[in-house]
């Protein structure tokens, strides 16, 4: 009765019971984790996954020129070039000056020579390697006689020849060039450039299946003919 009394004396007072702390546990257990979140419910769209990252593309490379002299101080220069028309300009400069630097040949021919090499690896290029695939040029001076180009594919590309349908192709095409039909742009390139403009131009099958084209250009302007004479002429071998 007297306590009741009193509870009620406190409340009139404003004072508000203080609730109990809570029970603390008993010494020596650790206390308890706090509960963690369970798995999403079920229907729950589940987040992407990061993305995968981008494979990095791989620029094609330039193999180093590779350069050895003879015993008769012939000097042979090998390049491999990845089928890429960019890296065209880099061999162009380079037979400028090779033809510049080691032969007699003036200024005039050492361009002329230049567009040979071009014509060449162009067509290696569009027709012989695949994309992806590579070309070889090699470049053989033969001191006092004669300057030779070697150009190389793998015979992988689209529209690929052996050597006798490059001859029957040149052929043609020293057909049309002489009775002065146009044969557009690149189209006379091999007739009229190569051909022209170099002493011998031969076409052979390589081991692995590609086309070597090989050309020449004599540093003397006399050179024996097949038969044994002088004729001042050079035998051009196709």
């Amino acid at each position: 009765m007297f306590g009741s009394k009193k509870k009620a004396a406190a409340n009139q007072g404003g004072q508000m019971p203080v609730p109990p702390p809570p029970p603390m546990p008993p010494m020596g257990m650790p206390p308890q984790p706090m509960p963690m979140a369970g798995p999403p419910m079920m229907g729950a769209p589940m987040p992407p996954p990061p993305p995968a990252p981008m494979p990095q593309p791989v620029a094609p490379q330039v193999v180093a020129p590779v350069s050895s002299v003879e015993e008769d101080n012939t000097v042979k220069v090998s390049i491999t070039l990845p089928t890429n028309a960019y890296f065209l300009s880099g061999i162009r400069d380079f037979t400028l000056s090779m033809t510049k630097n080691m032969t007699e040949l003036g200024e005039k021919w050492a361009y002329r020579f230049q567009s040979v090499v071009d014509e060449l690896c162009n067509n290696a290029i569009e027709h012989g390697s695949a994309k992806g695939k590579d070309i070889h040029i090699s470049f053989i001076s033969h001191p006092g006689e004669c300057l030779e180009i070697a150009v190389q594919d793998t015979g992988t590309g689209p529209n690929h020849y052996n050597a006798a349908q490059m001859k029957e192709l040149f052929v043609k095409q020293k057909q049309l060039v002489n009775s002065s039909q146009f044969l557009g742009l690149r189209g006379r390139g091999l007739a009229k450039i190569v051909g022209e403009w170099t002493d011998e131009l031969l076409f052979e099958d390589a081991p692995d299946g590609g086309l070597i084209v090989r050309v020449k250009k004599y540093l003397v302007n006399e050179k024996p003919s097949d038969s044994g004479g002088n004729s001042g002429t050079i035998p051009k071998a196709v």
